[in-house]
């Protein structure tokens, strides 16, 4: 059986992460793995602490591995929405640390290849985001590619509008494949 290569998309709220997984995983008909942080605060609401970022860390892991565990043997590809960066940089941003369980799950987790999303797409209202002015979504923007620049696993920066952003994505997954197959 062939290694799971695991993709992570990451950037700030409203950037089209979702969507982005939920495409590529069609266009390579395997799995996504969803983000666990929209299931958790709609039921626990969106007042949430420093400790409910430890469980919500924890469900996100939980999630991912058990979309690996799904996938048949014949599917070697799984797409990540959302992974340890976006809670390190959720912590940081809003308590100003972050849970060494986070940060020693970042350094032990491997991953083929990361997403950044940039937020060039229009802002779109949920309850449960917090941060629709444009300033603020450039800023986390900037904290993650800090983050990607500073690490050593390939990354692509998405930006554009629908059909562009799938079609960047699908051109790198493709890069980092042919690389491995070499």
């Amino acid at each position: 059986m062939k290694r799971i290569k695991k993709f992570v998309v990451i950037g700030p709220e409203s950037t089209g992460k979702s969507t982005l997984c939920r495409e590529l995983a069609v266009h390579y008909n395997t799995l996504w793995s969803k983000e666990f942080a929209r299931e958790y605060l709609q039921t626990n609401g969106n007042e949430y602490t420093y400790d409910d970022l430890l469980l919500i860390a924890k469900g996100q892991l939980a999630l991912e591995d058990s979309a690996v565990r799904e996938l048949s043997p014949k599917k070697n590809l799984l797409f990540v929405d959302t992974a340890m960066y976006v809670m390190k940089v959720w912590s940081e941003y809003v308590y100003g640390k972050t849970h060494r369980f986070i940060l020693d799950t970042i350094a032990e987790r491997e991953y083929d290849g990361y997403f950044l999303c940039y937020p060039d797409l229009p802002w779109e209202a949920d309850p449960l985001r917090e941060y629709p002015d444009e300033k603020i979504r450039k800023e986390l923007f900037e904290y993650y590619f800090e983050i990607m620049t500073s690490q050593s696993v390939p990354w692509c920066e998405i930006t554009g509008i629908g059909e562009e952003r799938t079609q960047k994505a699908i051109a790198f997954v493709e890069n980092i494949i042919n690389q491995d197959s070499r």
